[in-house]
């Protein structure tokens, strides 16, 4: 099914079930709407959460993919995330290989303390931070868990100029979460991959970044 070793199980007896999982996917799925490049994302979100649904609820940027695959082939893309939750799920092995690395601002005492002080959310102040520390630029922007990180990202995008190479913004909940993937589904200046409605989540986030990263290694092997 794939001839990938960095992205893959460690084990051929791990790999055997997750190409069968694949394969089950595949066919449960029947027809559907994503192209070639988008399908590996997608299905990979369903695996995550054995949830269909997320063929149909997946919404992708026309330049996602490209945008994306580039980011992680560039070989030193940060991911900035909104919880520590994304950063601890990515794997460390499969980030290595592509000099990626991860940060996470949330529970820093002077996110915090902003928070308080300005009467915002956790979230905000960190993505807040990530632009001062010019992390948010050029980088895979993760937000599973935090739809007011999800605006603030947008606000920097449209009031600030902030330009991440890619946003995967898949807040979960009932309060702001549809809104605010509503309102990324408007983003024309930077690519994106969301969710319709108020399923998501960081796992989700994660098995995202994770199927970019395996269709990153399959590009490395056509020009190995």
């Amino acid at each position: 099914m794939t001839t990938n070793i960095v992205t893959e199980q460690l084990t051929a007896a791990g790999r055997a079930i997750e190409h069968d999982s694949f394969s089950i996917i595949d066919a449960e799925a029947g027809p559907h709407d994503y192209t070639a490049e988008q399908w590996p994302l997608v299905r990979r979100m369903i695996h995550a959460n054995a949830d269909f649904d997320f063929n149909g609820l997946t919404a992708f940027h026309p330049e996602a993919m490209r945008a994306g695959l580039a980011a992680v082939l560039k070989l030193d893309t940060p991911v900035v995330a909104d919880v520590e939750m994304i950063c601890v799920g990515l794997s460390t092995p499969r980030l290595k290989h592509f000099g990626m690395t991860t940060h996470h601002y949330i529970s820093d005492p002077d996110v915090i303390e902003l928070a308080h002080d300005m009467g915002t959310t956790r979230a905000v102040q960190s993505m807040r931070k990530a632009h001062r520390l010019g992390r948010l630029d050029g980088a895979i922007v993760g937000i599973g868990n935090a739809p007011t990180a999800l605006l603030e990202v947008i606000r920097l995008v449209r009031e600030e100029g902030v330009r991440p190479a890619l946003i995967v913004g898949m807040p979960v909940g009932f309060v702001s979460a549809a809104e605010s993937k509503d309102l990324l589904m408007t983003v024309n200046e930077v690519p994106w991959i969301t969710i319709k409605g108020r399923k998501g989540g960081s796992t989700l986030v994660v098995a995202a970044i994770h199927a970019l990263l395996g269709v990153a290694e399959a590009e490395q092997k056509k020009v190995a």
